[in-house]
């Protein structure tokens, strides 16, 4: 029956009680009329209140007294239509009840929703973190500083090195052979060295002699001049009857001879006077072979340099990585043959520079390595570089031409590594990390490891 027929039956004047179709629905007729409990053929139990207003009652109240007669069929088919209408209206108050309960639920998975989020933001907003780092450190490039073929290999990929550990050996007979012939000319070299000095030491006796000798001439070419002068005049002055023509030559000839000498004294002790400037001359010849001397030293110094070089010995501690070298390989000077990575190590983080705002050096940061899961780093914020990584990029942007699209900048920040590194792990450069920065924990001293907890300057 529809819901018009039901809103008919309740409201309408009939006289009696309403009959319900076959389809089993209860039906309850409004006040005003004489009730009474029918029970039709397809088992439905109709209930009509009585007039006056009498109020609805368990269905135990109301269930009639019947005779022993009726306990037969028609009561049986009666029961079961009482028990199925009872069904349906407890079927309809279920399904509201099921409506209101998902409603229920539905807020509280709502609230729930909201104080997760506001805790995960709470808990959150004094960390910055980052997947854009990873593990970075010193690589070394070892290059032989000489020429020459490769004629032992001591180490292997990827071994571990100390300082001053033998990596390669070059034939070195032909840097020996330079070593000889830079010997050989540094012992020549001092030979002359060591004459020129004596013979400083000479000129600093001789020359000076040599000037006592010159003068001495020269005194006594004067001495002779005047004798020559005199006897020349001796002879001019007689006549010819008292001397002859022979002494008279012999006069003249004697004082050109005599004069001569003189000038000849002279000009030898014009050069005996040159004494400072003589032993000068011997100093330089002295400091002139010296400097070859140091010379020659130097290219034995250099020689042996080269013959050290080699062996090519490992600069500082580290492993071997990219060996690209074998017996037999003829190397030439500064060729790269492998790289060394350093022990230290370190993170470099890419962070968004909205993200710099509140980051100060000193700060802690957990680091968790995508190979190392269980590995728990823990360091503190080295420094920030100055400048993004795009303006130091090969080919910086030029935003001064064209259009331009606002693009958020990263800048590489230094993380150091304070502790958590496990000996047995070895952390390879490049390796993704996420680093975590606690913006209101400082190291007190990175040197021994202390925290210190302090607010964040404000930006």
């Amino acid at each position: 029956m529809s819901e018009n027929t039901d809103h008919g039956l309740r409201n309408g004047s009939a006289a009696g009680h309403t009959i319900v179709n076959s389809g089993g629905t209860q039906i309850v007729p409004s006040e005003g009329h004489a009730g009474s409990t029918t029970v039709n053929a397809g088992g439905t139990q109709i209930i009509s209140a009585r007039q006056g207003g009498v109020e609805e009652k368990d269905k135990a109240d109301q269930k009639p007294k019947q005779d022993d007669g009726d306990k037969g069929k028609g009561g049986d088919s009666g029961d079961k239509g009482g028990e199925k209408g009872g069904g349906g209206g407890g079927g309809k108050g279920k399904g509201r009840g099921r409506k209101i309960l998902v409603r229920v639920i539905f807020l509280l998975v709502l609230v729930l929703i909201a104080i997760g989020a506001f805790i995960y933001w709470w808990s959150g907003r004094n960390y910055i973190d980052t997947d854009d780092a990873y593990t970075d450190g010193r690589a070394v490039t070892i290059a032989p500083r000489v020429s020459g073929q490769v004629i032992a290999l001591d180490v292997n990929d990827n071994e571990p090195l100390k300082k001053g550990q033998v990596i390669i050996q070059l034939d070195p007979r032909d840097y020996q052979a330079a070593v000889d012939k830079a010997e050989g000319t540094l012992l020549e070299q001092q030979g002359q060295l060591e004459q020129a000095q004596i013979d400083l030491e000479k000129a600093r006796t001789t020359y000076p002699a040599n000037l006592l000798e010159a003068q001495g001439n020269l005194e006594q070419a004067q001495a002779n001049l005047l004798n020559a002068q005199q006897t020349y005049r001796r002879q001019h002055k007689v006549s010819l009857a008292a001397t002859t023509e022979q002494q008279v030559d012999q006069a003249n000839a004697g004082l050109g001879q005599a004069e001569g000498q003189v000038k000849q004294a002279q000009g030898q002790l014009q050069v005996a006077e040159l004494v400072q400037q003589d032993i000068a001359e011997a100093q330089s010849r002295v400091t002139q072979l010296q400097g070859q001397v140091k010379n020659a030293q130097a290219a034995l110094d250099q020689a042996k340099l080269n013959l050290s070089y080699t062996t090519v010995r490992a600069p500082q501690d580290g492993w071997v990585t990219q060996r690209n070298v074998e017996v037999g390989y003829y190397l030439s000077a500064g060729q790269s043959i492998m790289d060394l990575v350093a022990p230290e190590v370190w993170v470099t983080a890419n962070f968004k520079e909205t993200q710099l705002a509140r980051m100060r050096p000193g700060q802690v940061v957990t680091i968790h390595v995508d190979a190392y899961p269980g590995l728990h780093l823990v360091g503190h914020v080295g420094s920030i570089q100055m400048g993004s990584g795009s303006r130091f990029s090969a080919f910086p942007a030029e935003n001064a031409t064209g259009n331009f699209v606002k693009i958020v900048q990263r800048v590489p920040v230094k993380i150091i590594i304070d502790s958590g590194l496990d000996p047995n792990l070895p952390l390879p450069l490049g390796l993704s990390v996420e680093p975590t920065v606690n913006l209101v924990q400082s190291v007190a001293n990175p040197n021994n490891g202390g925290f210190e907890n302090e607010a964040p300057n404000p930006p």
